[in-house]
């Protein structure tokens, strides 16, 4: 059996599954995609109703990801999807959901065949 390396590909994709691992931050992206501007931080707060401190690390998590960016405007920080990453994390699940180990010639979930 060969060896396997660990890609570039292989660390985005568990980055981009870690940042989506939490319902706050499922929740987080759903509010965001669905707004025609970007957000103050104050606006997801209101609509999520959990601690300031709490929200800023599950923001902060989403931003390391780069599937959230930000911008200051001292005092206030808007949030908006990064489009761009969400896509690139979009075609990665979408590659690896569309494998499913099976033997062709014994598959039973039309994925592949």
């Amino acid at each position: 059996m060969s060896k396997i390396e660990i890609t570039r590909e292989h660390e985005r994709i568990a980055l981009f599954a870690k940042a989506i691992s939490h319902p706050t931050r499922v929740a987080i992206m759903f509010f965001l995609a669905d707004q025609k501007e970007d957000c103050y931080f104050g606006d997801i707060h209101n609509v999520l109703h959990i601690a300031k401190p709490t929200l800023s690390q599950h923001l902060n998590e989403l931003k390391k990801a780069g599937l959230v960016i930000n911008e200051i405007q001292s005092p206030k920080v808007k949030y908006s999807v990064n489009h761009s990453e969400w896509e690139e994390a979009r075609l990665m699940f979408a590659d690896l959901f569309k494998m499913c180990g099976c033997k062709k010639d014994h598959c039973t979930c039309n994925c592949c065949c």
